[in-house]
């Protein structure tokens, strides 16, 4: 089964849109990560324990944000090299509905369940 360039191009401006969107999540969270200061002036309810829980979940935000980018990427880069829709693992082809649903996915279904 060979993709099409029309098929391509699609899975190619949804990948872009993707990864499009993971950057603008990462940029609106990028404050959220900052080191936590503690204003001894401020009177308020969040404490320097909420702060910091919050830092630490706005970490692994970033972290699940970035592993998703690398994903992305490494799709369009298969698609650069004329590999996309090719399990990395066992070369087979993967079914398009796989594809339509996660078109980053680098393995077909057999390979991904070991």
């Amino acid at each position: 089964m060979s993709i099409g360039d029309t098929e391509l191009a699609r899975y190619r401006a949804r990948l872009e849109a993707d990864l499009a969107a993971l950057e603008r999540a990462d940029e609106r969270g990028q404050d959220s990560r900052k080191t936590v200061e503690l204003d001894q002036q401020s009177v308020g309810r969040l404490s320097r324990m909420d702060a910091l829980q919050h830092q630490a979940m706005a970490q692994a935000n970033h972290g699940r944000r970035a592993q998703a980018q690398r994903r992305l990427l490494a799709a369009l880069a298969r698609i650069e090299a004329g590999e996309f829709g090719e399990c990395s693992e066992c070369g087979e082809d993967i079914p398009r509905g796989r594809l339509d649903i996660d078109p980053a996915v680098p393995t077909c279904v057999s390979c991904a369940q070991g």
